[in-house]
């Protein structure tokens, strides 16, 4: 991994990726009055046919290293990926300011789509894997989202970076 500190410039130390992935790891709920400045919000940045980005509010969760999200195949987001899977996902934390980037990827195993259902249903969304043993179902989901089903992918981070929102305040981008 390299590490770049990006506020030399403010005589502040590199954040330690340690950190940064401690602060992942702890999860970052979604529903109101559950962090942030009232809650976690993570978004997903694809790329449009035409090269413009799109940005959206996903639930997404940080497992094994990866961001997951679910999608409609038939979605923006979900069309996106597919014809080109690079991507960035972000979140802010109390603490920093977190984005990710890297390379999505449909998850087709059923037994990691039911570990991945059963962490979103853990955390208080009821998805569960449909009868295709492939993608999500659940009683609701984003009102943006569509109909089920929802299938699963991973984000495969290939560099990182954040800027701390606190002391001792910092900037730092990883390159894995």
């Amino acid at each position: 991994m390299d590490t770049r500190n990006l506020a030399e410039l403010y005589e502040r130390p590199p954040i330690e990726w340690t950190y940064a992935r401690e602060s992942l790891d702890s999860g970052f709920p979604q529903g109101p009055g559950s962090g942030g400045p009232d809650r976690h919000t993570t978004w997903l940045t694809t790329i449009n046919p035409d090269g413009t980005p799109h940005v959206t509010a996903v639930g997404a969760l940080w497992h094994d290293g990866r961001f997951w999200f679910q999608a409609g195949q038939s979605s923006r987001k979900g069309r996106n990926v597919a014809r080109d899977p690079r991507c960035a996902m972000s979140v802010s934390f109390q603490s920093m300011d977190f984005v990710a980037n890297g390379v999505a990827r449909l998850i087709t195993d059923p037994a990691v789509v039911a570990e991945i259902a059963g962490l979103w249903a853990a955390g208080g969304w009821p998805a569960k894997v449909d009868d295709s043993g492939v993608a999500l179902t659940a009683p609701y989901n984003a009102q943006s989202a569509g109909p089920p089903p929802w299938h699963v992918y991973a984000i495969d981070v290939n560099s990182a970076h954040a800027v701390q929102t606190e002391e001792p305040y910092g900037a730092t981008r990883w390159q894995f």
